[in-house]
């Protein structure tokens, strides 16, 4: 997901609450990043202490080879929290990733609940500094930093 409001191939997304089943109570963004609603669904909602949490299950289509999750779904899942996690400084400019690192640490299996967690660092004018931590049962998989670049919409 990237923080751009409207895109000329008018693939923009939705904010959705989800009021039925598992996700009961948390929010998506359907329809605004091709790969993403490929890759997901991924989910988030604010928790008690008013952070955002981000969260998927893990499916079958998020697994590697090996039968766990795949580290390229992790990162992906990484990138949308970014801007869940910005969202309220990103306040609806045109923002893309700019940098992001990302350590691999743990995994999870299929049926496994993923979450993450982070803080914006810093908010500068133009860029947006975060960093997060995604785990499964209590477990690190992956520790991840990122810049994100407000940028100006195409005229």
């Amino acid at each position: 997901m990237d923080g751009a409001a409207d895109s000329e191939n008018n693939y923009t997304s939705k904010l959705v609450q989800v009021t039925e089943g598992e996700w009961a109570g948390w929010s998506c963004y359907p329809g605004g990043d091709p790969f993403e609603d490929l890759a997901g669904t991924f989910y988030f909602k604010i928790d008690d202490d008013g952070r955002p949490v981000c969260a998927f299950r893990a499916e079958r289509k998020h697994l590697n080879g090996g039968g766990f999750l795949h580290g390229g779904c992790v990162m992906t899942f990484a990138d949308f929290s970014l801007f869940v996690i910005a969202r309220d400084v990103i306040d609806g400019s045109s923002t893309v990733t700019a940098t992001f690192n990302c350590e691999l640490v743990g995994t999870a299996f299929e049926g496994d609940l993923v979450e993450c967690r982070g803080e914006v660092v810093k908010a500068g004018r133009s860029m947006v500094f975060v960093r997060g931590m995604i785990t499964s049962k209590g477990e690190p998989l992956a520790s991840f930093s990122s810049v994100l670049k407000k940028t100006k919409r195409p005229s």
